[in-house]
Protein backbone atom coordinates (compact mmCIF):
# COMPACT_ATOMS: atom_id res chain seq x y z
CA UNK A 1 0.00 0.00 0.00
CA UNK A 2 1.51 3.57 -1.07
CA UNK A 3 1.07 6.58 1.14
CA UNK A 4 1.93 9.96 1.36
CA UNK A 5 3.58 11.42 4.76
CA UNK A 6 3.00 15.15 4.88
CA UNK A 7 5.10 17.39 7.10
CA UNK A 8 3.22 20.76 7.54
CA UNK A 9 4.44 24.08 9.05
CA UNK A 10 6.45 25.63 5.59
CA UNK A 11 5.15 28.31 3.78
CA UNK A 12 5.72 27.81 0.37
CA UNK A 13 7.98 30.81 -2.01
CA UNK A 14 9.92 30.89 -5.37
CA UNK A 15 8.70 30.16 -9.30
CA UNK A 16 7.09 27.57 -10.37
CA UNK A 17 6.48 26.53 -14.33
CA UNK A 18 3.28 24.68 -15.04
CA UNK A 19 3.44 21.83 -17.24
CA UNK A 20 1.59 20.96 -19.78
CA UNK A 21 -1.57 19.90 -20.13
CA UNK A 22 -2.13 16.29 -19.68
CA UNK A 23 -5.68 16.43 -20.76
CA UNK A 24 -4.55 17.86 -23.91
CA UNK A 25 -1.67 16.18 -24.35
CA UNK A 26 -3.21 12.62 -24.84
CA UNK A 27 -5.80 13.70 -27.99
CA UNK A 28 -3.22 16.26 -29.92
CA UNK A 29 -0.89 13.03 -29.47
CA UNK A 30 -3.59 11.00 -31.13
CA UNK A 31 -4.30 13.55 -33.69
CA UNK A 32 -0.67 13.52 -35.16
CA UNK A 33 -1.63 10.06 -37.10
CA UNK A 34 -4.22 11.79 -38.79
CA UNK A 35 -1.80 13.69 -41.30
CA UNK A 36 0.45 10.70 -42.01
CA UNK A 37 3.65 13.52 -41.60
CA UNK A 38 5.76 15.14 -38.94
CA UNK A 39 4.18 16.88 -36.01
CA UNK A 40 6.34 18.28 -33.83
CA UNK A 41 4.94 19.06 -29.99
CA UNK A 42 6.59 21.52 -27.52
CA UNK A 43 5.54 21.48 -24.01
CA UNK A 44 4.47 17.91 -23.70
CA UNK A 45 4.37 16.88 -20.14
CA UNK A 46 6.93 13.67 -19.04
CA UNK A 47 4.03 11.18 -17.11
CA UNK A 48 3.24 7.74 -17.93
CA UNK A 49 0.12 7.98 -19.73
CA UNK A 50 1.81 10.45 -22.06
CA UNK A 51 4.24 7.84 -22.05
CA UNK A 52 1.95 5.02 -22.63
CA UNK A 53 0.21 7.06 -25.44
CA UNK A 54 3.55 6.97 -26.84
CA UNK A 55 4.23 3.27 -26.83
CA UNK A 56 0.58 2.66 -28.48
CA UNK A 57 1.57 5.45 -31.12
CA UNK A 58 4.88 3.31 -31.44
CA UNK A 59 3.54 0.19 -31.75
CA UNK A 60 1.15 1.52 -34.53
CA UNK A 61 3.69 2.14 -36.55
CA UNK A 62 5.13 5.81 -35.58
CA UNK A 63 8.67 7.13 -35.90
CA UNK A 64 9.12 9.22 -32.26
CA UNK A 65 11.89 11.41 -30.62
CA UNK A 66 12.06 13.04 -27.61
CA UNK A 67 14.47 15.79 -26.49
CA UNK A 68 13.16 17.34 -23.30
CA UNK A 69 9.18 18.14 -23.39
CA UNK A 70 9.75 18.45 -27.24
CA UNK A 71 8.34 15.04 -28.84
CA UNK A 72 8.83 14.67 -32.85
CA UNK A 73 6.51 12.01 -34.38
CA UNK A 74 6.21 10.77 -38.02
CA UNK A 75 3.25 9.60 -38.90
CA UNK A 76 3.93 8.14 -42.14
CA UNK A 77 4.27 4.64 -41.90
CA UNK A 78 1.22 3.28 -40.00
CA UNK A 79 1.17 -0.11 -40.39
CA UNK A 80 -1.63 -1.61 -38.12
CA UNK A 81 -4.90 -0.94 -36.84
CA UNK A 82 -5.05 -2.68 -33.45
CA UNK A 83 -4.39 -1.24 -30.10
CA UNK A 84 -2.47 -3.56 -27.88
CA UNK A 85 -4.70 -4.73 -25.38
CA UNK A 86 -1.46 -4.64 -23.11
CA UNK A 87 -1.27 -0.82 -23.26
CA UNK A 88 -5.20 -0.15 -23.85
CA UNK A 89 -5.95 -1.73 -20.56
CA UNK A 90 -3.43 0.76 -19.17
CA UNK A 91 -4.76 4.03 -20.32
CA UNK A 92 -8.18 4.78 -19.68
CA UNK A 93 -8.02 7.36 -22.23
CA UNK A 94 -6.87 4.88 -24.85
CA UNK A 95 -10.20 4.98 -26.66
CA UNK A 96 -9.76 8.30 -28.24
CA UNK A 97 -7.02 6.76 -30.44
CA UNK A 98 -9.83 4.47 -32.20
CA UNK A 99 -11.15 7.66 -33.23
CA UNK A 100 -7.72 9.03 -34.98
CA UNK A 101 -7.41 5.44 -36.06
CA UNK A 102 -10.35 5.54 -38.12
CA UNK A 103 -10.19 8.40 -39.13
CA UNK A 104 -6.42 7.64 -40.92
CA UNK A 105 -7.08 3.92 -41.85
CA UNK A 106 -11.01 3.59 -42.14
CA UNK A 107 -11.10 0.71 -39.41
CA UNK A 108 -9.68 -0.43 -36.18
CA UNK A 109 -9.83 -3.28 -33.58
CA UNK A 110 -9.27 -2.41 -30.04
CA UNK A 111 -10.36 -4.01 -26.43
CA UNK A 112 -12.27 -2.76 -24.00
CA UNK A 113 -10.27 0.18 -21.83
CA UNK A 114 -9.45 0.12 -18.39
CA UNK A 115 -10.22 -3.52 -17.97
CA UNK A 116 -13.83 -3.13 -17.92
CA UNK A 117 -16.20 -6.12 -19.21
CA UNK A 118 -18.69 -6.27 -21.41
CA UNK A 119 -21.54 -5.92 -18.45
CA UNK A 120 -20.18 -2.52 -17.55
CA UNK A 121 -20.32 0.01 -20.58
CA UNK A 122 -18.44 2.91 -20.61
CA UNK A 123 -17.55 3.55 -23.90
CA UNK A 124 -21.76 3.80 -25.10
CA UNK A 125 -21.65 7.69 -26.22
CA UNK A 126 -18.44 6.72 -28.20
CA UNK A 127 -19.95 3.68 -29.74
CA UNK A 128 -23.34 5.05 -30.63
CA UNK A 129 -21.52 8.20 -32.15
CA UNK A 130 -19.47 5.68 -34.29
CA UNK A 131 -22.66 4.51 -36.03
CA UNK A 132 -24.18 7.60 -36.14
CA UNK A 133 -21.27 7.98 -38.89
CA UNK A 134 -21.35 5.13 -40.24
CA UNK A 135 -18.65 2.95 -38.95
CA UNK A 136 -19.98 -0.38 -38.29
CA UNK A 137 -19.19 -2.12 -34.65
CA UNK A 138 -19.01 -6.05 -34.36
CA UNK A 139 -18.79 -6.63 -30.38
CA UNK A 140 -17.41 -9.77 -28.88
CA UNK A 141 -16.38 -10.73 -25.35
CA UNK A 142 -12.58 -9.05 -25.52
CA UNK A 143 -12.72 -6.95 -28.41
CA UNK A 144 -14.32 -3.98 -30.60
CA UNK A 145 -13.66 -4.23 -34.13
CA UNK A 146 -14.56 -1.39 -36.23
CA UNK A 147 -14.79 -0.81 -39.74
CA UNK A 148 -16.72 2.27 -42.50
CA UNK A 149 -15.92 2.46 -46.64
CA UNK A 150 -17.01 6.25 -45.92
CA UNK A 151 -17.78 8.70 -42.95
CA UNK A 152 -21.55 10.20 -43.30
CA UNK A 153 -22.72 13.65 -42.85
CA UNK A 154 -25.32 13.26 -39.54
CA UNK A 155 -26.04 15.13 -36.47
CA UNK A 156 -24.89 13.77 -33.15
CA UNK A 157 -26.96 14.51 -29.99
CA UNK A 158 -24.38 13.51 -27.13
CA UNK A 159 -26.59 12.09 -24.40
CA UNK A 160 -23.79 14.24 -21.89
CA UNK A 161 -21.15 16.87 -23.17
CA UNK A 162 -18.41 14.07 -22.77
CA UNK A 163 -15.09 15.07 -23.48
CA UNK A 164 -13.56 11.60 -24.42
CA UNK A 165 -16.99 11.06 -27.07
CA UNK A 166 -16.10 14.78 -28.25
CA UNK A 167 -13.10 14.33 -28.85
CA UNK A 168 -13.30 10.85 -30.47
CA UNK A 169 -15.76 11.82 -32.97
CA UNK A 170 -13.61 14.88 -34.20
CA UNK A 171 -10.98 12.47 -34.56
CA UNK A 172 -12.86 10.12 -36.77
CA UNK A 173 -14.04 12.69 -39.22
CA UNK A 174 -11.90 15.29 -39.68
CA UNK A 175 -10.59 13.20 -43.02
CA UNK A 176 -12.77 13.00 -46.23
CA UNK A 177 -10.70 11.11 -48.13
CA UNK A 178 -13.31 9.84 -51.01
CA UNK A 179 -16.02 12.24 -50.27
CA UNK A 180 -16.91 15.44 -48.30
CA UNK A 181 -19.58 15.05 -45.07
CA UNK A 182 -20.23 17.46 -42.18
CA UNK A 183 -20.85 16.24 -38.43
CA UNK A 184 -22.55 18.64 -36.19
CA UNK A 185 -22.12 18.03 -32.51
CA UNK A 186 -24.79 19.05 -30.38
CA UNK A 187 -24.03 19.14 -26.70
CA UNK A 188 -20.22 19.19 -26.81
CA UNK A 189 -17.96 19.07 -24.59
CA UNK A 190 -16.94 22.71 -23.87
CA UNK A 191 -13.43 22.00 -21.98
CA UNK A 192 -10.36 24.70 -22.45
CA UNK A 193 -8.49 21.00 -23.85
CA UNK A 194 -11.24 20.41 -26.62
CA UNK A 195 -10.20 24.04 -27.70
CA UNK A 196 -6.75 23.31 -28.02
CA UNK A 197 -7.34 19.99 -29.82
CA UNK A 198 -9.60 21.84 -32.55
CA UNK A 199 -7.10 24.48 -32.41
CA UNK A 200 -4.30 21.96 -33.11
CA UNK A 201 -6.13 19.93 -36.01
CA UNK A 202 -7.29 23.40 -37.89
CA UNK A 203 -3.40 24.21 -37.69
CA UNK A 204 -3.04 21.10 -39.65
CA UNK A 205 -5.38 22.62 -42.20
CA UNK A 206 -8.33 20.94 -40.35
CA UNK A 207 -11.87 22.40 -40.91
CA UNK A 208 -13.74 22.85 -37.21
CA UNK A 209 -15.96 25.74 -35.57
CA UNK A 210 -17.53 26.09 -32.74
CA UNK A 211 -14.64 25.50 -30.24
CA UNK A 212 -15.49 26.03 -26.66
CA UNK A 213 -19.45 26.04 -27.44
CA UNK A 214 -22.19 23.42 -27.12
CA UNK A 215 -22.13 23.12 -30.80
CA UNK A 216 -19.46 22.09 -33.11
CA UNK A 217 -19.18 21.61 -36.81
CA UNK A 218 -16.55 19.20 -38.94
CA UNK A 219 -16.39 20.40 -42.27
CA UNK A 220 -14.11 16.95 -43.94
CA UNK A 221 -10.58 18.30 -45.60
CA UNK A 222 -8.78 15.65 -48.03
CA UNK A 223 -5.70 16.18 -46.06
CA UNK A 224 -3.53 17.79 -43.54
CA UNK A 225 -0.17 19.34 -43.27
CA UNK A 226 2.69 19.19 -41.29
CA UNK A 227 2.40 21.13 -38.30
CA UNK A 228 4.42 22.76 -34.70
CA UNK A 229 2.36 22.84 -32.32
CA UNK A 230 3.06 24.22 -28.22
CA UNK A 231 0.59 22.18 -25.72
CA UNK A 232 -1.71 24.25 -23.43
CA UNK A 233 -0.27 24.43 -19.91
CA UNK A 234 -2.06 22.24 -17.17
CA UNK A 235 -5.15 24.02 -15.30
CA UNK A 236 -5.28 21.46 -12.84
CA UNK A 237 -1.87 21.73 -12.10
CA UNK A 238 -2.19 25.56 -11.74
CA UNK A 239 -5.25 25.52 -9.90
CA UNK A 240 -2.83 23.33 -6.96
CA UNK A 241 0.02 25.42 -7.12
CA UNK A 242 -2.50 28.60 -7.01
CA UNK A 243 -4.28 27.38 -4.04
CA UNK A 244 -1.29 25.92 -2.10
CA UNK A 245 0.53 29.22 -2.51
CA UNK A 246 -2.34 31.22 -1.04
CA UNK A 247 -3.07 28.77 1.94
CA UNK A 248 0.58 29.26 2.96
CA UNK A 249 0.45 32.91 3.11
CA UNK A 250 3.54 33.68 1.19
CA UNK A 251 4.25 35.75 -2.09
CA UNK A 252 5.42 33.26 -5.31
CA UNK A 253 5.27 33.24 -9.07
CA UNK A 254 3.72 30.92 -11.71
CA UNK A 255 4.92 31.06 -14.87
CA UNK A 256 3.23 29.91 -18.35
CA UNK A 257 -0.18 29.42 -16.53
Amino acid sequence: MYSYIIKGGSRLKGTVTISGSKNASLPILAATLLNGKTTKLYNVPNIEDVRTTIKILEELGCKIKKEGNKLTINSKDINQTIISDELMRKLRSSVIIAGAIIGRKREVKFSYPGGCDIGCRPIDLHLKAFEKIGIKIDENTRYIECKCDKIQSTIIQLDFPSVGATENIILASVLGKDSEHEIIIKNAAREPEIIDLISFLNRMGAKITGAGTSEIVIKSVRSLKEVSYRIMPDRIEAGTILVSAAMTSRRGKIRKC
